[in-house]
C-alpha cells in the first residue's frame, strides 16, 4: 500500500512537470509582442520629439543670428547717419559764419571771397581769428597812417581795432619788430580831442 506521503510527493512532481497549454503560450507571446510594440512606439515618439526640438532650436538660433546681424547693420547705419549729421551741422555752422563775415562788408566782389565758386570767410592771404579777418601787410614804400587806412578801405576793411587782450596777443604774434620809425604796422587808433579813440568810434580801454 502507498502511504499518503507518497501520494503527496507524486502529486507535486506531476504538477511541476505539467507543460503550458498552447492557448497560454499564445497569450504570453501576444502580450510580449504588444509590450515590445508599445516600447517601440514610445521610442519613436520620444525620438520624434527630440528631433523636433533640435530643428526648432536650430531655427531659433538662425533667427537670432539674423536678428543680431540686422541689429548690427542698423546700429552701423545709425552711427554713419549720426556722423553725417554732425558733418552737415559743422558745414552749416561754417557756412553761416562765412556768410556773417561776408555780410559785414559792403560792395565786396564775390571773386575775392569765393574763388572758384568756393566761399571762404577771409580773402586770400588773410588770417581768421575770433570771427575777424586780418592782413599783416609789409608795404613798400612806407605808408603813413592815413595812406594805410585808405589801403585797407580799398580792400573793404579798416585798420585793426583791438578789443581784448587775446586779440592784442594774436596781433603781436603775427607782427615783426622793427628798429626804426620807417617800418612797422599801423593800428586803427587815433588821437581825437585829446583822447585815443579807435576808428570804430569807441575809446581805447587797453591802455
Amino acid at each position: 500500500m502507498k502511504s499518503k506521503k507518497d501520494d503527496d510527493c507524486y502529486s507535486t512532481v506531476k504538477i511541476k512537470n505539467e507543460k503550458p497549454s498552447p492557448e497560454s503560450r499564445a497569450e504570453e507571446e501576444a502580450s510580449a509582442l504588444c509590450h515590445c510594440s508599445l516600447m517601440l512606439l514610445c521610442f519613436l515618439i520620444f525620438s520624434a520629439l527630440i528631433a523636433a526640438r533640435i530643428v526648432i532650436t536650430m531655427q531659433i538660433n538662425v533667427m537670432m543670428i539674423k536678428q543680431q546681424e540686422t541689429i548690427s547693420n542698423v546700429t552701423t547705419e545709425n552711427e554713419r547717419l549720426i556722423e553725417e549729421r554732425k558733418m552737415m551741422e559743422n558745414q552749416n555752422k561754417e557756412l553761416n559764419r562765412t556768410l556773417g563775415l561776408i555780410l559785414k562788408f559792403e560792395n565786396i566782389p564775390a571773386k575775392d571771397l569765393c574763388p572758384n565758386k568756393e566761399c571762404k570767410p577771409c580773402q586770400k592771404d588773410w588770417i581768421l581769428f575770433q570771427e575777424k579777418c586780418y592782413l599783416f601787410y609789409d608795404s613798400h614804400p612806407w605808408l603813413t597812417w592815413t595812406e594805410s587806412r585808405t589801403f585797407c578801405r580799398d580792400k573793404y576793411a579798416d585798420l585793426v581795432v583791438i578789443d581784448d587782450l587775446k586779440e592784442q596777443e594774436f596781433v603781436s604774434n603775427h607782427t615783426k619788430y622793427y628798429y626804426d620809425i620807417h617800418h612797422g604796422y599801423w593800428m586803427g587808433l587815433q588821437h581825437v580831442s585829446n583822447t585815443w579813440t579807435w576808428v570804430d568810434g569807441h575809446a581805447d580801454t587797453l591802455g
